[in-house]
Formats: C-alpha cells, structure tokens, sequence
C-alpha cells in the first residue's frame, strides 16, 4: 500500500497534517506494516500562507504507482495561482490511474481542475461550493463524500475525519476505532435539525 501526500506553495497545513497523522499509525501501531508513503510536491521545498516550510520526498516525480493520493486545500491567490498553474495540474493528472484519490477543503478544486471529479459528486469547504459547482455533478454539504475512487472532505478540520474514515476503508472498524482513542480525538457529528422549516404559501 503506497500513499502520496501532495504538497505545495501557499497550502494549508492542516489538511496536510490532520490526515497524514492517522495514516501513518495504520504502520506505526502495526496495524499495517506494508504501508508506505511519500511528500510529494514540483519543487524541493514548499511553505504554507504563514510561512511553515515543508521538504517533500520526493520531486516533481510521476504520481504513478501510489494506491492513495491526498491533496490538502490552500486559501485565496495561492490556490488560484495553482490552479492556473499548467505544470502542477498536469503532474496531478499523473495520478489518474491512482486506485483512490482524496482531497481535504479546497484541495478538491484541484482535484476538479485535474479532470478527476466529472460525474461525480463531491465537497470543500463552504465558502468555495460556487467554485466547485464547474467541475463536478453536484457540490453536497456533507463532512465526507465517497464516490468509490474519489474522497472529498469539508472544511480543514475535517482532515482528521477523513483520516479516520481511510483507515476503517483500509483496515477495518475496528482499528480505526483504536487509532482514534489514541489520538483522543472526537469525531465530529454533523448535528440535525429535527424541526422542519415548514414552508407557508
């Protein structure tokens, strides 16, 4: 099992790190001693909007080859200069042979310019459903949507819900459960109104 995070200029961080965190314990708690990951980015080093820089693995290689892709969102220019940006998205479409492709936030709208959500439905974070809507079928509002090989999550803390929601994919119910009591974390539940707005004519 090989896994590629992607990496890149003006990204938010943690889309990166809320998801590599819970991936990585499917190896460092044994779960799965095969799995293997590598940072991948077009260029040797990368920092968010604040300024954290990042080294990836491995650069400007082919995404061929990897099981998993995970491509964090950005905010602003950033994102749009990298959407605008030829040579990044075509070494994203590298990655179409990739068994499953995810995304966290934004990080869909790339995965939209690469070509990977037509025909499908799909999420980001609230503020850029408008944008989504030119790339796919239809933007839905929820924390997680599987369209069997694509994964797109909401806003930036839902990269940890979608780490978690990989590893039950991956390794089953119970491991993700473990994986979460280590990392204390609670899953957030999107709660319901169970009053109807009634609609008067």
């Amino acid at each position: 099992m090989k896994v590629a995070f992607i990496i890149y200029q003006g990204m938010t961080v943690l889309d990166f790190v809320g998801i590599y965190d819970p991936i990585i314990r499917l190896k460092t708690m044994s779960f799965m001693p095969e799995l293997s990951w590598e940072i991948c980015a077009i260029s040797p080093e990368v920092s968010d909007e604040n300024g954290l820089r990042l080294l990836p693995t491995k650069i400007n290689e082919s995404l061929q080859g990897y099981d998993l892709i995970i491509v964090p969102g950005g905010v602003g220019a950033h994102l749009q200069k990298l959407i605008s940006t030829t040579h990044f998205i075509e070494w994203l479409r590298t990655a179409q042979s990739t068994p499953l492709k995810t995304s966290v936030c934004t990080g869909s709208l790339l995965l939209g310019e690469a070509g990977f959500l037509k025909g499908k439905k799909a999420t980001t974070h609230p503020n850029a459903y408008n944008e989504l809507k030119k790339y796919c079928e239809s933007v839905v509002p929820e924390r997680i949507v599987d369209e069997g090989d694509v994964i797109t999550a909401r806003g930036v803390t839902s990269s940890i819900d979608l780490g978690l929601y990989l590893c039950e994919k991956l390794a089953g119910s119970e491991v993700k459960e473990k994986i979460r009591q280590q990392i204390d974390y609670q899953q957030v539940i999107e709660e319901k109104n169970e009053h109807s707005t009634q609609l008067t004519k």
